[in-house]
């Protein structure tokens, strides 16, 4: 694999396969993720080639699959929502061993999954995750801890895959050594998203992933606080240990999730339903200069 500059938008490209096709899959990847996540977009800047490129390639894929199984597609039919997620995973899977899809978003994700070492270890937890969506409205614990690692921790597991390929990690630590906080972080990551997103999950989707959400009280919020901000803390000695290529762009996203935490308990429990809570722009800039200064440190 090589990285090759054209424009504005560097590629990722096989040694075996077409340069310009695979330029065209990765900024459709790069347009998938410009236009669903500012916020993602922001942190991304942060990352150094091919980092970059490879995380994009892999959110695209993730966002597409989200799409699948929350748009108002998958409401008027899920039964077709889970043909098609059925056939996204298969297309995924297939181009990882072979190198090449006709989905540009897939191809994309295919290039970093056999530059990086990304399996369908991680790849098929991933869609059982997003197949639940289509038939689980409630969650207990025990199904709460098998989506939020497909969802999620897997996610995190990819992107590991991808900093620890970067050439600048010859010094870092080993992939088991930092996958527990890998996993954390991205454990954090959905869980913060399910307190922003109560209103629209329970309400719009009539789905509740957090158990004893529907009334949620002071209590129940802060348990659930106390138990991110954990994933967070334990996460953070693993961020410390990235390469430098990605180190400083995981923080920012880390220090954005630990803002929105402090600032979903200080909302008034009974009113989380009502807003999705935000940082603000200025302490999104805040949070990006002190992860230049701060997240350049080992």
């Amino acid at each position: 694999m090589s990285v090759r500059t054209h424009g504005t938008a560097p590629a990722v490209t096989s040694t075996t396969g077409d340069p310009l096709y695979d330029r065209v899959a990765q900024e459709s990847a790069r347009a998938v993720i410009a236009g669903y996540s500012t916020s993602f977009g922001w942190a991304c800047r942060l990352l150094t080639e091919p980092v970059r490129t490879h995380v994009r390639n892999v959110y695209a894929l993730v966002r597409v699959a989200d799409e699948l199984v929350d748009g108002p597609a998958a409401a008027a039919d899920p039964a077709q929502a889970g043909k098609e997620l059925d056939a996204l995973e298969a297309q995924t899977l297939d181009s990882v061993t072979t190198g090449h899809s006709t989905n540009l978003v897939v191809h994309a994700f295919a290039l970093t999954a056999r530059a990086c070492g990304i399996g369908p270890d991680l790849v098929t937890p991933f869609f059982a995750s997003m197949r639940t969506d289509l038939s689980v409205t409630t969650h207990d614990a025990r199904t709460l801890q098998d989506y939020v690692y497909g969802s999620a921790e897997v996610v995190g597991l990819m992107c590991l895959r991808v900093f620890l390929a970067a050439p600048d990690a010859g010094g870092a630590a080993s992939y088991d050594d930092l996958a527990p906080g890998a996993r954390r972080l991205g454990a954090a990551f959905q869980k913060v998203n399910f307190l922003r997103d109560l209103g629209a999950d329970q309400d719009l989707r009539g789905r509740t992933y957090l158990p004893g959400t529907d009334r949620l009280g002071a209590a129940r919020r802060d348990e659930l606080l106390d138990d991110i901000d954990a994933d967070l803390a334990a996460a953070a000695v693993a961020v410390a240990q990235l390469p430098p290529s990605s180190r400083r762009a995981v923080r920012a996203a880390h220090d954005l999730f630990a803002a929105l935490s402090r600032r979903l308990r200080a909302v008034p429990a009974g009113r989380l339903r009502a807003a999705r809570v935000r940082v603000p722009n200025r302490g999104k800039a805040w949070i990006l200069v002190r992860a230049c200064v701060v997240g350049g440190r080992t």
